[in-house]
């Protein structure tokens, strides 16, 4: 276990992946930077569910492609079996390809962000960081692109209803719109002409609302309910 800081308790992560080689890499990178404790491995899906439980880390790193339970269907589990009186474990998941049908799933299921398996070490404990911290791993406008590519497809687009954002504000609408369309806290807040605080709170209120626990999750949730169309912002 890493020392900790007299003001923060190190990040506590459950790394999850059926390649060994990659598992212990990345465990190994984690327990050897400061502030970072690696608290279990997984090698699939099962066990993800089973540790995240036991150990109730802060960050999941979790693999997609897995054999048996896959990562989409383990984050689904771990999120619902979140205890209510703590945060649920932020997920990332680890994925090839940046475009990936998988990855969609995963942030439909309320993964925090995504991570490419090629990044780097610093890029890695970086994000780590991040979502730890509950920000989103990647910049919005690749949230944006991502939900965008999916969002098109008969089968996903049906998935939520426009009924569904009846239970929203005007403002929760609205700060939900500007978010699928890629705008940060910030820039939200400086087109609303309100301060980042309250862009915080309509977006956590709107989220509350709609059952979701990710700003990537609210993207979703925007496009799949027409909100926003894909291509047009708007």
């Amino acid at each position: 276990m890493t020392a900790q800081t007299e003001d923060r308790p190190d990040i506590r992560v459950l790394v999850v992946d059926d390649q060994i080689l990659i598992r212990a890499g990345v465990a190994a990178l984690l327990r050897a930077a400061p502030g970072m404790e690696v608290v279990a491995e997984a090698a699939d899906g099962e066990q993800a569910v089973a540790l995240a439980a036991e150990h109730r880390p802060d960050v999941i790193l979790m693999d997609i492609r897995m054999p048996g339970l896959s990562g989409i269907a383990a984050t689904e589990r771990i999120l619902a079996a979140a205890p209510e009186d703590g945060p649920a474990p932020r997920v990332l998941v680890l994925t090839t390809f940046d475009l990936d049908e998988y990855v969609y799933a995963a942030l439909r299921a309320g993964a925090a962000g995504f991570l490419l398996k090629d990044a780097g070490p610093q890029r890695l404990l970086a994000a780590v960081t991040a979502v730890a911290g509950g920000d989103t791993l990647f910049a919005p406008s690749v949230t944006r692109r991502l939900i965008e590519a999916f969002a098109r497809r008969p089968a996903v687009t049906a998935g939520r209803s426009a009924g569904s954002l009846d239970a929203l504000t005007g403002r929760e609408r609205e700060v939900l719109r500007l978010t699928a369309r890629g705008l940060s806290n910030a820039g939200i807040a400086g087109e609303l002409v309100i301060s980042e605080a309250t862009v915080k709170t309509h977006l956590n209120r709107a989220m509350a609302k709609l059952g979701l626990c990710s700003r990537a999750q609210a993207v979703v949730a925007a496009y799949e309910s027409g909100l926003v169309t894909p291509g047009t912002g708007h």
